[in-house]
């Protein structure tokens, strides 16, 4: 996306579902940043998604949205695998 001069070029990385980024926006593994929307060891984190858990609606949801930004094949399996588990995770509590 481009922006004005005074303002960051803001794209979504995959390191922004990854739970092994950093606050300082690095990799805790020492990988570097990919540039596309793959990296072999991606750990994606339902609060990567979902701001609050409140916001947490279904795993298609969460799917759908990782589609959105580009996120595909083995990437996109373990997030499906992220939100089938909020999925149980959330019916054992109501049980």
């Amino acid at each position: 996306m481009l922006t004005n001069k005074h303002q960051k070029r803001s794209e979504m990385i995959i390191c922004d579902f990854c739970l092994l980024r950093s606050p300082e926006g690095l990799c805790r593994i020492g990988l570097n940043i990919p540039k596309t929307m793959k990296c072999r060891e991606f750990a994606p984190g339902i609060e990567r998604f979902c701001a609050k858990p409140t916001d947490f609606v279904s795993a298609n949801q969460i799917t759908d949205m990782a589609r959105f930004f580009g996120l595909e094949k083995t990437e996109l399996k373990k997030v499906k695998v992220i939100a089938e588990r909020r999925v149980t995770d959330e019916s054992c509590k109501v049980s």
